[in-house]
């Protein structure tokens, strides 16, 4: 026990002969640091393939076992989703047509933040500039940029995935996104948003293979307030693993191929 007040003791000494400055800068280190993580050209490096074990994707909120999803504890912060009147009646409509309705049975891409806790693997490549998600459903592919650069200025570009801009705050990759269209859901259970949604991402290491991934969701047309969702993302590190294409559209031809000919 003396030991330890004596190093408590020492450290607060040299930190006080230490000036303002540094001494802000070399606490920051000790909050924002994660020690044994991987990193590249001195930012958390995430690359590699990544997974959910959540049961966000059936239902974000909390939800009882039923036909066609698991039970689960639901991943928004307080629980249910602020829905506006008007718009929870349409979610309403949507679960009751949720076996016909959702997107993702026309296999079109899952959108953010649906596609990151989509109970499929994706990968992700860093390099200094940018972050490409590589998505196993769909041949999903989206591009966060991290060199300082600004949201697209084309007037309403309506885009599946957004439009993302990142940047860092200590270990925390921070990615704003914007730029939607209205297509996509955010789970199985008919949660939907409209073309002005809004999302704050934050990706940060629990540890080396573990990602704390949260978002926050803003839409004034559909949601009276911003909530969150957190899941955790688990590194896939099964001997030689790696995507399989997984082109579900495809489906509804495999009954053509191979080609009667056989080639």
């Amino acid at each position: 026990m003396r030991n330890i007040s004596l190093y408590a003791a020492l450290s607060t000494l040299a930190l006080v002969g230490t000036p303002a400055a540094a001494r802000h800068t070399t606490q920051a280190k000790a909050i924002t640091a994660t020690p044994g993580i991987p990193r590249l050209a001195g930012k958390p490096d995430f690359s590699g393939i990544w997974e959910t074990l959540s049961e966000a994707d059936y239902d974000l909120e909390p939800h009882a076992g039923r036909r066609d999803a698991p039970p689960g504890p639901g991943v928004v912060d307080g629980g249910a989703l602020p829905y506006l009147p008007g718009a929870l009646a349409r979610r309403q409509a949507n679960f009751a047509a949720r076996a016909k309705l959702d997107p993702r049975l026309k296999c079109w891409v899952l959108g953010v933040p649906r596609s990151v806790y989509y109970p499929a693997p994706f990968q992700i490549l860093q390099r200094a500039a940018d972050l490409t998600l590589v998505h196993q459903f769909g041949d999903q592919v989206r591009t966060i940029h991290t060199d300082g650069s600004g949201h697209t200025k084309e007037e309403d570009p309506e885009l599946y995935l957004g439009d993302s801009r990142g940047h860092w705050e200590g270990d925390t990759l921070v990615v704003d996104v914007t730029g939607f269209n209205e297509e996509t859901w955010l789970d199985r259970a008919g949660n939907f948003h409209s073309e002005q949604l809004h999302v704050v991402e934050r990706w940060k290491f629990v540890d080396k293979d573990t990602i704390g991934y949260s978002a926050t969701v803003e839409d004034p047309k559909v949601f009276s307030k911003p909530w969150t969702v957190n899941v955790l993302l688990h590194r896939r590190r099964d001997p030689n693993f790696q995507l399989v294409e997984d082109y579900c559209y495809t489906l509804d031809y495999e009954r053509f191929y191979p080609h009667k000919d056989g080639q």
